[in-house]
């Protein structure tokens, strides 16, 4: 019972502290006239992500690299079935920003390339890991994805519907005080840091009782747990009818996830993968490639059939995984 508890508050801590750092940075952010859509770009998609990070980097910490992977992967794949299923449950989702349509493949693309990095060692008869050259590769792609990003924000902020509302509408206002924001930032860095020692300790604790590995729990209890965020987002999106941002509140987090936590995690130690890892990765990429018919044949339109199809792709997959 305690650790279930334990659990919860955990995976609580590290939304709140996720949600008081993004709040926090960026009323800074607007205090020194930092443009909405760069905060957006930059500060939610890290605070939306941060539960993973932090997750990802005190399990690489204590040599538990199939939470790592489990936390990485599963979050991904929730992101993809759960997140933009329940989102295009809620409202059909039809896309119109040219940089959502680019990072789409891009996603794709960077499942694609580390599945070929776990197959490497496995074709040459070694266990399949990601090890600390893996993890350079993976983090020169995301500054090359994030430097092109800033050049293609700089060049369509004015032809890009996402882009504009995201530049016209402020994100937080900028009328409290300059020490809240302050205050905010260490509560939620504090918030963090003691979510994912709670996570981490009760999660393991979790698999020894439920008799599992730590690659289940990461796949769906912390994995679930940490796309708390992006589902809100990605569903109140949806509710007011800015269905770019929804969908781009997922893809960029699955790029994060991919292409930062991961390689972060496996810098500090390289990153296992578990038995069952292969077809987790493959289901991670088969979620990515069925999307781009939808948005790039279907009419660009996510609608309420695909979401169900997508919910109960990803029921199956979780049942069959766990049984």
């Amino acid at each position: 019972m305690f650790v279930f508890l334990g659990l919860v508050l955990g995976l609580s801590l590290l939304i709140g502290g996720g949600f008081l750092l993004v709040k926090g940075s960026s009323g800074i952010a607007a205090r020194f006239n930092v443009s909405p859509m760069i905060v957006g770009l930059t500060i939610i998609a890290f605070g939306t992500s941060a539960p993973e990070l932090i997750i990802g980097i005190l399990a690489a910490l204590r040599d538990q690299s199939d939470i790592v992977f489990g936390n990485v992967v599963g979050s991904n794949i929730a992101n993809l079935g759960l997140v933009l299923g329940i989102a295009a449950v809620v409202r059909p989702i039809e896309i119109h920003g040219q940089i959502v349509r680019r990072e789409l493949p891009l996603l794709l693309l960077a499942t694609g390339v580390i599945v070929v990095m776990a197959l490497d060692p496995l074709l040459r008869g070694m266990s399949p890991v990601l090890d600390r050259s893996d993890a350079i590769i993976l983090l020169f792609l995301f500054f090359v994805f994030f430097y092109v990003t800033a050049l293609d924000v700089l060049h369509r902020r004015s032809s890009d519907s996402l882009l504009s509302d995201m530049d016209s509408s402020p994100l937080v206002p900028v009328e409290s005080p300059a020490t809240y924001d302050w205050v905010s930032v260490a509560l939620g860095l504090v918030g963090l840091f003691l979510g994912g020692q709670l996570t981490i300790s009760n999660g393991v604790e979790l698999a020894a009782l439920l008799d599992v590995s730590g690659t289940i729990v990461g796949l769906f209890v912390f994995a679930v747990g940490t796309s708390l965020p992006e589902l809100v987002t990605s569903v109140i999106a949806a509710i007011r009818r800015e269905p770019d941002l929804a969908l781009g509140n997922v893809i960029g987090s699955n790029l994060f996830n991919s292409l930062a936590v991961l390689p972060i995690s496996a810098v500090i130690r390289p990153v296992g993968v578990p038995s069952g890892g292969m077809l987790d990765l493959s289901v991670s990429f088969l979620f990515a490639a069925a999307l781009i018919p939808i948005f790039w044949i279907g009419r660009a339109r996510l609608g309420r059939r695909v979401g169900w199809l997508l919910l109960f792709c990803y029921g199956v997959y979780a049942l069959g995984r766990v049984l």
